[in-house]
């Protein structure tokens, strides 16, 4: 009796952590439990477009533009040097009301700002794939995700709008798979 009266309190929760630490450890040796690195079921090219709304540039080209590199930003962190696949740029829309047709609305640009466009960028890179998705810089990447684009000339902030899980051969396989005739609107 005198063994279990010199335990104190912060002794015993001591005692059952490890136990509980061993007893997580087993599972886990066993394979009843998965660790991180098992959860990847494949690693794949994927694609993704950027939506950038509203980016305001006034020079002769876009300094943007296929075939280039671009580091990104996942979140606001630092990720890596990606492949331009394909950029759209439109210029800002309106909508204004079609009196003598039989459209009920018409769709032009926006003269009152010429130095606004709404841009796509495609981008590749190589993706771990998951069950809930390509995970790409310890970053899911799925629609809605800020990212942003940076060169030397320019610093766009945008949103994932469309993901593709390819297993590229060539650089026509992946031309095929991507619907690159989007209307930017």
């Amino acid at each position: 009796m005198e063994f279990i009266k010199k335990f104190k309190i912060v002794d015993i929760i001591i005692i059952l952590f490890v136990i509980i630490a061993l007893g997580v450890g087993y599972y886990t040796y066993k394979g009843y439990r998965q660790t991180a690195d098992k959860q990847i079921e494949a690693t794949s090219k994927v694609l993704f477009k950027v939506y950038m709304r509203g980016v305001t540039f006034s020079g002769d080209k876009l300094p943007i533009s296929k075939g280039d590199k671009t580091f990104i930003s996942i979140r606001n962190v630092p990720y890596s040097d990606l492949e331009i696949v394909d950029v759209k740029a439109d210029r800002r829309k309106i909508v204004i009301p079609g009196f003598n047709n039989k459209k009920v609305v018409i769709v032009v640009e926006d003269v009152s700002q010429p130095d606004l466009y709404d841009v796509v960028v495609t981008l590749t890179d190589t993706a771990k794939i998951t069950k809930d998705g390509a995970v790409v810089g310890g970053n899911k990447i799925k629609m809605g995700l800020p990212i942003t684009l940076e060169g030397p000339e320019y610093k766009f902030t945008g949103s994932v709008s469309d993901i593709k899980i390819v297993d590229a051969v060539d650089n026509e396989t992946i031309n095929k798979n991507m619907n690159t005739t989007d209307d930017v609107q």
